[in-house]
């Protein structure tokens, strides 16, 4: 009998106490869904196949890019099926999901009591990135097996393949974050749409800060990794942003309506980066990323949604 409580005490306190109760709801939802229990099965089983491939043709050729640093899609590109397959269930397939996330708490209201609790919009959003990346974590890092032996068997260098892996785990934070908060959307239509949107604002917002870094500086170098990071950040908090836009109890009459600033943020975003690239002669773009990261963040902030709230 003490043998079966303890085992039931386990299965009821799987996950720390500590953790933030929304971060655990999402994560106990999604590891069940077919949304992630599908694609973890299935890009084992096309990893394999696609690394069996590479060893007999014997594609694996070490140094596939020039500039070889993280949020370099080309470098997933080159780097042959094995990528080509953990980018597009890691970059793509998993975080999209996060579409229909937040329908779940506008339904009826349901952010009305959120609201109500200890929980803030802020924690409502992470707790949802948190467990949708996650999944998205977990799949790469589960195919690490396979990237060393690419590594120890077929020449590939580690640092390819670490900046393919960085360039895949942020990625898949951007469009998850944008995804969540395309959810915030009423009608599909338009979430499409606005995740469209998101992805051309992400591709300019970017690309333009790490490709002027990556020239100026002659490569892939710390500050350009940092760079990098800092464009992960920024798209992220808008995604963020975008999301907390939908959890707003109400708008005043004077204040610009929540949906049309979020899209005016990402019609602005990489004008107001490029212009700062450009004036710093493509070193201060790191500064434009997280400047907008930073408002992006404070937005909404009377509803509890701030940085620091």
């Amino acid at each position: 009998m003490k043998q079966s409580g303890t085992l039931e005490e386990f299965w009821k306190n799987d996950l720390p106490e500590g953790i933030d109760p929304m971060t655990a709801k999402e994560l106990r939802q999604s590891l069940r869904r077919g949304s992630f229990v599908l694609p973890f099965l299935g890009v084992h089983l096309l990893a394999l196949v696609a690394v069996i491939t590479e060893f007999q043709s014997g594609n694996m050729a070490a140094g596939t890019s020039e500039f070889v640093g993280t949020l370099n899609p080309w470098l997933i590109l080159k780097s042959g099926p094995f990528w080509w397959i953990i980018g597009t269930v890691c970059m793509l397939i998993m975080p999209l999901g996060g579409l229909a996330l937040m329908e779940q708490e506008l339904e009826d209201g349901n952010y009305e009591l959120l609201l109500l609790t200890q929980l803030n919009p802020w924690k409502v959003v992470s707790g949802k990135f948190t467990a949708l990346w996650g999944m998205s974590a977990i799949t790469f890092f589960s195919v690490l097996p396979y990237m060393l032996l690419r590594y120890f068997g077929g020449g590939i260098e580690w640092w390819d393949e670490v900046s393919c892996g960085a360039t895949v785990l942020a990625y898949s934070a951007m469009t998850g974050a944008g995804a969540i908060g395309c959810s915030s959307i009423r009608g599909i239509g338009m979430r499409v749409v606005v995740m469209m949107l998101f992805f051309v604002s992400m591709t300019f917002g970017c690309f333009i800060p790490v490709c002027a870094i990556a020239i100026v500086s002659d490569g892939c170098g710390p500050y350009y990794q940092l760079t990098a990071l800092a464009g992960a950040v920024c798209y992220t908090m808008i995604g963020f942003a975008m999301a907390r836009s939908g959890l707003r109890l109400n708008v005043m009459p004077y204040e610009v309506k929540p949906s049309s600033k979020m899209i005016g943020m990402l019609i602005l975003a990489p004008f107001a980066i490029g212009m700062i690239t450009l004036l710093t002669c493509g070193y201060g773009g790191i500064a434009g990323l997280l400047g907008v990261a930073f408002v992006a963040s404070r937005l909404n902030v009377t509803q509890g949604c701030g940085f620091l709230r």
